[in-house]
């Protein structure tokens, strides 16, 4: 069931056929959506769907050859690279799989929040350490492991490490590529209530692709499905999930296919 609906008429993010090629083959093609503030869009189809090109489309981290990615009204496509870059240190945040993608292995707990702390003009130190104390805590992590390097965590300690990093500066728009992936199931659910409160409490808007269902009901007002690059079918998550129209959906919904 979701928790959390849109709450303001306004996009905070406008895809408009949005197209990316690898050579012939295609990662995503004429992919259009509106994200809400407050709203969580979630992104699943097996793997090769094309779910993983479109965030880092969306994210920046690929270049679309067609289509367009407008931000609280802004072309994201048309902005330098300065501009992408603040854009990323401040507004946007990129939860990544592996956390270790997402940390810097050699800094310390509290080093890895604070960086993003003085990445938008943080310079007391004493005022970064204690905001980075807190965030270690409201991740469960303990404060006495604030000066531990992330390679002394386990890897559910890294990604909750991970999450703090990159929400500490309160961005408006998060995106998520299967950050409960790789973790054990006891270990995952632990992720996905934390990420549940957070989402709800900071009222995030946040985009996940994952290859597990069970988290997309858990988080997402929204699901898009992904196949062959091309999204066959969106709509309310528990619409979609409870009352698959697609083919394709209803073999995924049916565990049919292994994505």
């Amino acid at each position: 069931m979701t928790f959390h609906q849109p709450v303001q008429d306004t996009p905070l993010l406008r895809v408009t056929g949005l197209t990316k090629h690898y050579g012939a083959r295609i990662g995503c093609a004429d992919v259009s959506f509106d994200l809400y503030p407050g709203e969580v869009l979630g992104i699943v189809g097996e793997s090769g769907s094309g779910k993983s090109t479109l965030l880092a489309s969306l994210a920046g981290h690929l270049r679309p050859e067609f289509g367009r990615i407008a931000y609280d009204g802004r072309d994201v496509l048309a902005m330098s690279e300065t501009e992408r870059r603040r854009l990323s240190r401040t507004d946007w945040a990129y939860v990544h799989q592996n956390p270790r993608d997402g940390l810097r292995m050699g800094v310390s707990a509290g080093g890895n929040v604070g960086e993003r702390l003085m990445a938008i003009g943080g310079r007391h130190y004493g005022d970064i350490r204690a905001k980075a104390t807190d965030w270690l805590g409201r991740v469960e992590i303990a404060a006495d492991r604030i000066d531990d390097r992330p390679s002394a965590f386990s890897g559910g300690m890294q990604q909750r490490l991970q999450i703090a990093r990159n929400l500490v500066t309160a961005p408006r728009l998060v995106f998520m590529d299967e950050p409960t992936g790789g973790l054990d199931v006891s270990v995952q659910a632990r992720l996905l209530d934390l990420l549940r409160g957070l989402v709800r409490d900071l009222g995030l808007s946040v985009i996940i692709v994952t290859h597990d269902l069970a988290v997309v009901r858990l988080l997402a007002d929204r699901l898009m499905v992904m196949k062959s690059g091309h999204v066959v079918e969106q709509g309310l998550t528990d619409q979609v999930l409870d009352d698959p129209q697609h083919a394709y959906t209803q073999l995924l919904v049916s565990s049919v296919l292994q994505v």
